[in-house]
Protein backbone atom coordinates (compact mmCIF):
# COMPACT_ATOMS: atom_id res chain seq x y z
CA UNK A 1 0.00 0.00 0.00
CA UNK A 2 2.73 2.45 0.95
CA UNK A 3 5.28 1.41 -1.66
CA UNK A 4 3.63 0.50 -4.96
CA UNK A 5 4.31 1.57 -8.51
CA UNK A 6 0.80 0.58 -9.64
CA UNK A 7 -0.76 3.44 -11.57
CA UNK A 8 2.59 5.17 -12.22
CA UNK A 9 2.58 4.96 -15.99
CA UNK A 10 5.70 5.66 -18.04
CA UNK A 11 4.86 7.56 -21.21
CA UNK A 12 8.40 8.04 -22.56
CA UNK A 13 11.72 6.24 -22.64
CA UNK A 14 13.47 8.82 -20.42
CA UNK A 15 10.80 8.42 -17.73
CA UNK A 16 11.03 4.64 -17.97
CA UNK A 17 14.82 4.74 -17.65
CA UNK A 18 14.91 7.32 -14.85
CA UNK A 19 17.39 6.70 -12.09
CA UNK A 20 14.48 6.59 -9.61
CA UNK A 21 11.45 5.44 -11.64
CA UNK A 22 9.15 5.03 -8.62
CA UNK A 23 7.67 8.22 -7.18
CA UNK A 24 8.20 7.11 -3.59
CA UNK A 25 11.91 6.62 -4.24
CA UNK A 26 12.25 10.08 -5.73
CA UNK A 27 10.54 11.76 -2.80
CA UNK A 28 12.60 9.73 -0.34
CA UNK A 29 15.86 10.81 -1.96
CA UNK A 30 14.73 14.44 -2.15
CA UNK A 31 13.73 14.38 1.52
CA UNK A 32 17.08 12.89 2.55
CA UNK A 33 18.98 15.53 0.56
CA UNK A 34 16.93 18.39 2.02
CA UNK A 35 17.51 17.12 5.54
CA UNK A 36 21.23 16.61 4.87
CA UNK A 37 21.81 19.99 3.20
CA UNK A 38 19.45 22.22 5.19
CA UNK A 39 18.27 20.73 8.45
CA UNK A 40 21.43 19.04 9.75
CA UNK A 41 23.75 22.10 9.37
CA UNK A 42 21.19 24.16 11.31
CA UNK A 43 20.59 21.79 14.23
CA UNK A 44 23.77 19.67 14.56
CA UNK A 45 26.71 20.78 16.69
CA UNK A 46 30.38 20.80 15.73
CA UNK A 47 30.98 17.30 17.09
CA UNK A 48 28.27 15.70 14.96
CA UNK A 49 29.13 17.66 11.81
CA UNK A 50 32.86 16.99 12.02
CA UNK A 51 34.01 13.72 13.60
CA UNK A 52 30.73 11.89 12.95
CA UNK A 53 28.87 12.97 9.81
CA UNK A 54 31.86 14.10 7.73
CA UNK A 55 33.68 10.88 8.58
CA UNK A 56 30.56 8.90 7.67
CA UNK A 57 30.34 10.59 4.26
CA UNK A 58 34.01 10.01 3.46
CA UNK A 59 33.82 6.34 4.45
CA UNK A 60 30.61 5.95 2.45
CA UNK A 61 32.40 7.22 -0.66
CA UNK A 62 35.34 4.87 -0.09
CA UNK A 63 32.98 1.93 0.52
CA UNK A 64 31.10 2.84 -2.66
CA UNK A 65 34.36 2.74 -4.60
CA UNK A 66 35.25 -0.69 -3.23
CA UNK A 67 31.69 -1.90 -3.83
CA UNK A 68 31.97 -1.00 -7.51
CA UNK A 69 35.06 -3.18 -7.80
CA UNK A 70 34.10 -6.05 -5.50
CA UNK A 71 30.32 -6.00 -5.44
CA UNK A 72 29.59 -5.18 -9.08
CA UNK A 73 32.71 -6.40 -10.90
CA UNK A 74 33.58 -9.30 -8.59
CA UNK A 75 37.25 -8.32 -8.19
CA UNK A 76 38.40 -8.71 -4.59
CA UNK A 77 40.67 -5.93 -3.35
CA UNK A 78 42.51 -5.32 -0.10
CA UNK A 79 44.28 -2.16 -1.24
CA UNK A 80 41.57 0.42 -0.57
CA UNK A 81 43.62 2.20 2.07
CA UNK A 82 46.56 2.53 -0.32
CA UNK A 83 44.37 4.01 -3.06
CA UNK A 84 42.90 6.45 -0.56
CA UNK A 85 46.47 7.44 0.33
CA UNK A 86 47.25 8.09 -3.34
CA UNK A 87 44.28 10.45 -3.56
CA UNK A 88 45.19 12.14 -0.29
CA UNK A 89 48.81 12.85 -1.19
CA UNK A 90 47.94 13.76 -4.77
CA UNK A 91 45.39 16.31 -3.55
CA UNK A 92 47.87 17.69 -1.02
CA UNK A 93 50.61 18.21 -3.61
CA UNK A 94 48.26 19.67 -6.20
CA UNK A 95 46.90 22.25 -3.76
CA UNK A 96 50.35 22.96 -2.30
CA UNK A 97 52.18 23.44 -5.60
CA UNK A 98 49.34 25.12 -7.52
CA UNK A 99 47.78 27.52 -5.00
CA UNK A 100 45.27 28.93 -7.50
CA UNK A 101 43.83 25.50 -8.18
CA UNK A 102 40.33 25.10 -6.66
CA UNK A 103 40.06 22.30 -4.16
CA UNK A 104 37.24 20.59 -6.06
CA UNK A 105 39.35 20.51 -9.21
CA UNK A 106 42.29 19.16 -7.19
CA UNK A 107 40.06 16.37 -5.87
CA UNK A 108 38.99 15.43 -9.40
CA UNK A 109 42.56 15.47 -10.73
CA UNK A 110 43.72 13.43 -7.74
CA UNK A 111 40.94 10.95 -8.46
CA UNK A 112 42.13 10.62 -12.05
CA UNK A 113 45.72 10.06 -10.85
CA UNK A 114 44.46 7.39 -8.46
CA UNK A 115 42.50 5.79 -11.31
CA UNK A 116 45.73 5.39 -13.31
CA UNK A 117 47.43 3.85 -10.27
CA UNK A 118 44.45 1.54 -9.81
CA UNK A 119 44.65 0.40 -13.43
CA UNK A 120 48.36 -0.29 -12.99
CA UNK A 121 47.79 -2.49 -9.95
CA UNK A 122 44.69 -3.97 -11.55
CA UNK A 123 46.68 -5.54 -14.38
CA UNK A 124 47.20 -8.79 -12.41
CA UNK A 125 43.39 -9.24 -12.44
CA UNK A 126 43.69 -10.15 -16.13
CA UNK A 127 45.47 -13.39 -15.21
CA UNK A 128 44.52 -14.16 -11.60
CA UNK A 129 41.35 -13.98 -9.54
CA UNK A 130 39.94 -14.63 -6.09
CA UNK A 131 42.40 -15.09 -3.24
CA UNK A 132 45.44 -14.51 -5.45
CA UNK A 133 44.05 -11.19 -6.67
CA UNK A 134 43.44 -10.17 -3.06
CA UNK A 135 47.10 -10.90 -2.29
CA UNK A 136 48.19 -8.84 -5.31
CA UNK A 137 46.14 -5.84 -4.18
CA UNK A 138 47.49 -6.34 -0.67
CA UNK A 139 50.97 -5.98 -2.13
CA UNK A 140 49.90 -2.65 -3.66
CA UNK A 141 48.74 -1.53 -0.21
CA UNK A 142 52.15 -2.22 1.33
CA UNK A 143 54.06 -0.70 -1.59
CA UNK A 144 52.07 2.55 -1.68
CA UNK A 145 52.33 3.11 2.07
CA UNK A 146 56.08 2.39 1.94
CA UNK A 147 56.44 4.86 -0.93
CA UNK A 148 54.73 7.71 0.92
CA UNK A 149 56.74 6.95 4.05
CA UNK A 150 60.15 6.98 2.39
CA UNK A 151 59.89 9.60 -0.37
CA UNK A 152 59.94 13.00 1.28
CA UNK A 153 58.63 14.88 -1.76
CA UNK A 154 55.10 13.62 -1.12
CA UNK A 155 55.02 15.28 2.33
CA UNK A 156 56.96 18.36 1.19
CA UNK A 157 59.93 17.05 3.21
CA UNK A 158 58.11 17.47 6.52
CA UNK A 159 60.31 16.33 9.40
CA UNK A 160 57.43 14.44 11.01
CA UNK A 161 56.39 12.87 7.73
CA UNK A 162 52.93 14.45 7.96
CA UNK A 163 51.39 16.48 5.13
CA UNK A 164 49.25 19.19 6.75
CA UNK A 165 46.41 20.38 4.55
CA UNK A 166 46.88 24.07 3.68
CA UNK A 167 44.01 26.52 3.97
CA UNK A 168 42.15 26.84 0.70
CA UNK A 169 38.92 28.44 -0.45
CA UNK A 170 36.35 26.93 -2.76
CA UNK A 171 37.69 28.71 -5.85
CA UNK A 172 41.40 28.45 -5.12
CA UNK A 173 43.13 31.48 -3.63
CA UNK A 174 42.59 32.92 -0.17
CA UNK A 175 40.54 36.08 -0.48
CA UNK A 176 42.31 37.95 2.33
CA UNK A 177 45.78 37.11 1.02
CA UNK A 178 45.67 39.62 -1.81
CA UNK A 179 45.05 36.89 -4.35
CA UNK A 180 43.54 37.31 -7.80
CA UNK A 181 40.14 36.08 -6.59
CA UNK A 182 39.42 38.79 -4.02
CA UNK A 183 36.22 39.76 -5.80
CA UNK A 184 34.84 36.29 -5.03
CA UNK A 185 35.25 36.73 -1.28
CA UNK A 186 31.50 36.75 -0.47
CA UNK A 187 30.98 33.40 -2.24
CA UNK A 188 34.44 31.92 -1.78
CA UNK A 189 34.46 30.32 1.70
CA UNK A 190 37.49 28.66 3.22
CA UNK A 191 36.89 24.92 2.81
CA UNK A 192 40.11 23.39 4.14
CA UNK A 193 42.66 24.11 6.81
CA UNK A 194 42.25 25.22 10.45
CA UNK A 195 40.32 28.36 9.43
CA UNK A 196 37.58 26.45 7.65
CA UNK A 197 34.22 26.17 9.42
CA UNK A 198 32.98 22.68 10.23
CA UNK A 199 29.71 23.39 8.44
CA UNK A 200 31.57 24.35 5.27
CA UNK A 201 33.65 21.17 5.32
CA UNK A 202 30.55 19.09 5.89
CA UNK A 203 28.62 20.73 3.04
CA UNK A 204 31.53 20.36 0.63
CA UNK A 205 31.93 16.68 1.51
CA UNK A 206 28.17 16.12 1.27
CA UNK A 207 28.00 17.75 -2.17
CA UNK A 208 30.86 15.69 -3.58
CA UNK A 209 29.53 12.44 -2.11
CA UNK A 210 25.96 13.10 -3.30
CA UNK A 211 27.06 13.84 -6.87
CA UNK A 212 29.37 10.82 -7.08
CA UNK A 213 26.76 8.53 -5.49
CA UNK A 214 24.14 9.53 -8.07
CA UNK A 215 26.72 9.02 -10.82
CA UNK A 216 27.51 5.55 -9.46
CA UNK A 217 23.81 4.70 -9.25
CA UNK A 218 23.38 5.65 -12.89
CA UNK A 219 26.65 4.00 -13.94
CA UNK A 220 25.77 0.55 -12.62
CA UNK A 221 22.53 0.70 -14.63
CA UNK A 222 24.36 1.55 -17.85
CA UNK A 223 26.20 -0.65 -20.31
CA UNK A 224 29.47 -0.55 -18.40
CA UNK A 225 27.71 -1.60 -15.20
CA UNK A 226 26.14 -4.56 -16.99
CA UNK A 227 29.55 -5.64 -18.28
CA UNK A 228 30.91 -5.52 -14.73
CA UNK A 229 28.10 -7.72 -13.46
CA UNK A 230 28.50 -10.12 -16.38
CA UNK A 231 32.20 -10.53 -15.56
CA UNK A 232 31.32 -10.98 -11.90
CA UNK A 233 28.72 -13.67 -12.51
CA UNK A 234 30.61 -15.72 -15.12
CA UNK A 235 33.60 -14.23 -16.90
CA UNK A 236 33.96 -17.05 -19.44
CA UNK A 237 30.35 -16.74 -20.57
CA UNK A 238 30.69 -12.96 -20.70
CA UNK A 239 33.72 -13.25 -22.95
CA UNK A 240 31.87 -15.68 -25.24
CA UNK A 241 29.04 -13.20 -25.82
CA UNK A 242 31.53 -10.47 -26.77
CA UNK A 243 32.39 -8.67 -23.52
CA UNK A 244 36.07 -7.78 -23.22
CA UNK A 245 37.38 -8.92 -19.82
CA UNK A 246 40.35 -6.56 -20.14
CA UNK A 247 38.18 -3.50 -20.66
CA UNK A 248 35.63 -4.51 -18.02
CA UNK A 249 38.11 -5.34 -15.25
CA UNK A 250 40.43 -2.40 -15.82
CA UNK A 251 37.52 0.04 -16.07
CA UNK A 252 36.22 -1.30 -12.75
CA UNK A 253 39.63 -0.77 -11.16
CA UNK A 254 39.82 2.74 -12.64
CA UNK A 255 36.37 3.86 -11.45
CA UNK A 256 36.80 2.24 -8.05
CA UNK A 257 40.21 3.85 -7.55
CA UNK A 258 38.83 7.23 -8.64
CA UNK A 259 36.18 7.08 -5.93
CA UNK A 260 38.69 5.92 -3.33
CA UNK A 261 41.12 8.66 -4.36
CA UNK A 262 38.50 11.38 -3.98
CA UNK A 263 37.55 9.89 -0.62
CA UNK A 264 41.19 10.02 0.46
CA UNK A 265 41.47 13.68 -0.54
CA UNK A 266 38.30 14.55 1.38
CA UNK A 267 39.53 12.54 4.36
CA UNK A 268 42.57 14.80 4.60
CA UNK A 269 41.12 18.19 3.64
CA UNK A 270 37.69 18.09 5.27
CA UNK A 271 38.14 15.64 8.14
CA UNK A 272 41.65 14.93 9.40
CA UNK A 273 43.42 18.11 8.32
CA UNK A 274 46.65 16.25 7.52
CA UNK A 275 47.86 13.25 5.53
CA UNK A 276 49.48 10.53 7.61
CA UNK A 277 50.15 7.04 6.28
CA UNK A 278 48.91 5.52 9.54
CA UNK A 279 45.41 6.68 8.60
CA UNK A 280 45.54 4.64 5.39
CA UNK A 281 47.09 1.42 6.64
CA UNK A 282 45.88 -2.14 6.27
CA UNK A 283 43.37 -1.65 9.08
CA UNK A 284 41.63 1.02 6.99
CA UNK A 285 41.42 -1.35 4.02
CA UNK A 286 39.78 -4.03 6.15
CA UNK A 287 37.46 -1.48 7.70
CA UNK A 288 36.19 -0.39 4.28
CA UNK A 289 35.80 -4.04 3.29
CA UNK A 290 33.72 -4.68 6.41
CA UNK A 291 31.46 -1.78 5.46
CA UNK A 292 30.81 -3.36 2.09
CA UNK A 293 30.14 -6.80 3.59
CA UNK A 294 27.77 -5.50 6.26
CA UNK A 295 26.05 -3.01 3.99
CA UNK A 296 25.67 -5.35 1.05
CA UNK A 297 27.73 -6.31 -1.98
CA UNK A 298 26.52 -4.87 -5.26
CA UNK A 299 24.44 -2.09 -3.72
CA UNK A 300 24.95 1.66 -3.73
CA UNK A 301 22.70 2.23 -0.73
CA UNK A 302 24.39 -0.70 1.02
CA UNK A 303 27.69 1.21 0.99
CA UNK A 304 26.06 4.01 2.99
CA UNK A 305 24.38 1.54 5.36
CA UNK A 306 27.65 -0.26 6.06
CA UNK A 307 29.50 3.00 6.67
CA UNK A 308 26.70 4.16 8.98
CA UNK A 309 26.98 0.96 11.00
CA UNK A 310 30.76 1.25 11.40
CA UNK A 311 30.70 4.97 12.26
CA UNK A 312 27.58 5.23 14.42
CA UNK A 313 27.86 1.95 16.32
CA UNK A 314 30.73 3.17 18.58
CA UNK A 315 28.76 6.35 19.35
CA UNK A 316 25.66 4.34 20.21
CA UNK A 317 27.68 1.90 22.29
CA UNK A 318 29.30 4.71 24.29
CA UNK A 319 25.95 6.32 25.01
CA UNK A 320 24.31 3.02 25.97
CA UNK A 321 27.20 2.01 28.22
CA UNK A 322 27.15 5.39 29.98
CA UNK A 323 23.41 5.01 30.66
CA UNK A 324 23.41 1.34 31.63
CA UNK A 325 26.72 1.17 33.52
CA UNK A 326 26.86 4.78 34.67
CA UNK A 327 30.12 5.47 32.86
CA UNK A 328 32.05 2.91 34.89
CA UNK A 329 33.34 1.00 31.86
CA UNK A 330 36.84 1.87 30.74
CA UNK A 331 37.70 2.96 27.24
CA UNK A 332 39.55 -0.31 26.57
CA UNK A 333 36.48 -2.33 27.54
CA UNK A 334 34.26 -0.32 25.22
CA UNK A 335 36.80 -0.69 22.40
CA UNK A 336 36.86 -4.46 22.88
CA UNK A 337 33.06 -4.52 22.85
CA UNK A 338 33.11 -2.63 19.56
CA UNK A 339 35.43 -5.22 18.02
CA UNK A 340 33.22 -8.03 19.28
CA UNK A 341 30.11 -6.42 17.80
CA UNK A 342 31.82 -5.77 14.46
CA UNK A 343 33.17 -9.31 14.24
CA UNK A 344 29.86 -10.84 15.28
CA UNK A 345 27.98 -8.71 12.77
CA UNK A 346 30.25 -9.80 9.92
CA UNK A 347 29.79 -13.48 10.82
CA UNK A 348 26.03 -12.98 11.19
CA UNK A 349 25.60 -11.35 7.78
CA UNK A 350 27.87 -13.86 6.05
CA UNK A 351 25.77 -16.73 7.40
CA UNK A 352 22.24 -15.34 7.64
CA UNK A 353 22.09 -12.60 5.01
CA UNK A 354 25.18 -12.42 2.74
CA UNK A 355 23.77 -9.38 0.95
CA UNK A 356 23.77 -7.31 4.14
CA UNK A 357 21.55 -4.43 5.15
CA UNK A 358 20.72 -3.68 1.51
CA UNK A 359 18.93 -7.00 1.16
CA UNK A 360 17.00 -6.41 4.38
CA UNK A 361 15.90 -3.05 2.96
CA UNK A 362 14.76 -4.73 -0.26
CA UNK A 363 12.74 -7.27 1.73
CA UNK A 364 11.11 -4.44 3.70
CA UNK A 365 10.11 -2.69 0.46
CA UNK A 366 8.63 -5.92 -0.89
CA UNK A 367 6.54 -6.29 2.26
CA UNK A 368 5.34 -2.69 1.97
CA UNK A 369 4.12 -3.47 -1.54
CA UNK A 370 1.56 -6.00 -0.28
CA UNK A 371 0.79 -4.61 3.18
CA UNK A 372 -1.65 -5.18 4.93
CA UNK A 373 -2.14 -8.46 3.09
CA UNK A 374 -0.04 -11.53 4.01
CA UNK A 375 3.25 -11.99 2.20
Amino acid sequence: MFYREAGQFKTSYPSDQAIFPILQDRWTVITILVVAFVVIPLVANQYWLGPILTQFLVFSLAALGLNILTGYAGQLSLGTGGFMAVGAYATFNLVLRIPELPLVVALIVAGVITAFVGVLFGLPSLRIKGFYLAVATLASQFFLIWLFDHVGWFTNYDTAGVASAPSRTLFGALADAGGPLDFLAPINPVVSGPRAATETKYLLTLTVVAVLALMAKNMVRSGIGRTWMAIRDMDIAAEIIGISPIRAKLSAFAVSSFYCGVAGGLYVFTYLGNADTEAFGLTRSFQILFMVIIGGLGSVVGSFMGAAFIVFMPVLLNNVSSVVFGGTLSGDTISNMELMIFGGSIIFFLIVEPHGFARLWQIAKQKLRVWPFPY
